[in-house]
């Protein structure tokens, strides 16, 4: 089941240069670019709209591996080839089913912020060169299982430049517990199971406030956004800004929902393999954020990078269902 859990190193990119969030509380606004700026499909195929451009000099990363049929999320970073990440680049996706069948696209993505306000963030926060930014499309929409064709163009100083991106395959990862299903049952280890000692279940510096209920002795009593990351560990580079995001959003919009955040190495040692509650929720990558509503049943779920922006819309949901 498991395999590149390190999903940004696809092209030897680190996603982020440290796991941290970056300076400020949002000096990244949102934005996304006009569908009109990019070249039109108008019968093309994907080579040829890869062709018609000239090849950029940027990478396009993703930050997540799973799929399905149907609208999906897909997240990624953009890189200079050096691995310098590119906060503010116009960029737009396109994908098809094979060489020759229609192309859908473009569909430009929207840039958002990883940053949280200075009292969120981690001790290691702010690295040098480290991205304030993520790039998402929200509504990819794949009909059928299998390898998916994708490029992006990026609008560069001289005009549009294509990439390639790595083959969606969706309906690779079945086990991942899906939205709608009734969420494992899993133990999480708690500040008390631990006789205060945070540090044997939690990586980041300082640990964070997400340990006060097991997982078991609260889902399907109250709404839970449960979180699979690992900021010491993370081979994505994502875990400790959505961490920091986590506990953001707790403190804003958290009341009356438990936040719990689960480590994801046995003993933190990546050398001793995932830890059971990884395989429970049948997870091929990190970091992962499930949203659990009082019934038990997954409400919404996201891989891979989110920001502040994304957590608190989708805990407000999550409230407001419950209500």
């Amino acid at each position: 089941m498991r395999v590149a859990i390190a999903v940004a190193l696809l092209f030897g990119v680190a996603w982020i240069t440290a796991c941290g969030g970056g300076d400020g509380g949002g000096a990244t606004d949102s934005f996304t670019p006009s569908a009109s700026d990019f070249p039109q499909v108008e019968g093309q195929t994907i080579e040829e709209i890869f062709e018609a451009q000239q090849e950029s000099q940027y990478v396009v990363s993703p930050a997540g591996l799973t799929f399905e049929t149907g609208v999906n999320r897909y997240a990624f970073g953009v890189f200079e080839l050096d691995g310098t990440p590119v906060d503010d680049a116009e960029v737009a996706l396109y994908f098809a089913k094979s060489p020759t069948t229609p192309v859908e696209g473009p569909l430009p993505a929207t840039v958002r912020s990883l940053e949280t306000k200075p009292a969120y963030r981690a001790q290691n926060a702010g690295a040098p060169g480290e991205p304030r930014s993520y790039y998402v499309v929200e509504d990819v929409r794949f009909d059928r299982a299998g390898p998916w064709l994708a490029i992006a163009v990026v609008l560069g100083e001289d005009g549009p430049e294509s990439t390639r991106i790595p083959s969606p395959v969706v309906g690779k990862f079945p086990l991942v517990a899906a939205v709608g299903q009734k969420a494992p049952i899993i133990s999480t280890p708690t500040a008390d199971s631990v006789g205060g000692n945070l540090a044997k279940i939690d990586t980041r510096q300082p640990p964070s406030t997400m340990h006060e209920a097991d997982f078991q002795d609260v889902v399907g009593k109250k709404p839970v956004v449960l979180l699979f990351a690992t900021p010491a560990f993370c081979q994505s580079r994502v875990c400790g800004p959505v961490v920091d995001a986590a506990e953001q959003v707790k403190d804003e919009v958290g009341d009356g929902v438990e936040f719990i955040f689960m480590e994801i190495y046995e003993d933190n040692d990546p050398g001793k393999g995932f830890r059971p509650q990884v395989e429970a929720f049948g997870l091929p990558t990190e970091p992962w954020v499930f949203l659990i509503g009082r019934d038990g049943r997954v409400e919404e779920r996201i891989e891979g990078a989110f920001g502040v922006e994304d957590l608190r819309a989708a805990v407000l949901r999550l409230k407001k269902n419950d209500s």
